[in-house]
């Protein structure tokens, strides 16, 4: 039986995404895994229809993405990415790597201003 969520193509992938974090989703993801940050639980590389996000806190309706620069060249792919999570109810938030590599700490703020925001 499929799962509602997405397709096992895209189950498929995450999990191979996940295998191979780049150095800013290490970095971030160590401070998100195991409800490290608040108590909020996290995914990594979690598939939402077609699309895989960075991480998730999928009881928070939370979607954090991570850019680098190939990201300057899909504006139009990003927006239609955000507008479609946020017509299944998540807000997003999106981070440069370079944000979390050099200033993890206002990251994590940022996270935990949404999250005390939208409790």
């Amino acid at each position: 039986m499929p799962h509602k969520r997405t397709t096992p193509k895209i189950f498929a992938l995450a999990k191979e995404l996940r295998r191979n974090p780049t150095p800013a989703e290490i970095k971030l993801w160590s401070r998100l895994r195991a409800h490290r940050l608040g108590g909020v639980h996290f995914r990594e590389q979690h598939p939402i229809g077609n699309y895989i996000v960075d991480f998730c806190a999928p009881r928070r309706k939370l979607v954090i993405e991570l850019d680098g620069s190939q990201h300057l060249e899909q504006k139009e792919y990003d927006a239609a990415r955000t507008e479609f999570l946020q017509s299944r109810g998540y807000r997003v938030l999106r981070f440069w790597n370079d944000a979390v590599m050099n200033d993890i700490e206002t990251v994590l703020g940022v996270i935990r201003e949404d999250l005390q925001g939208n409790d």
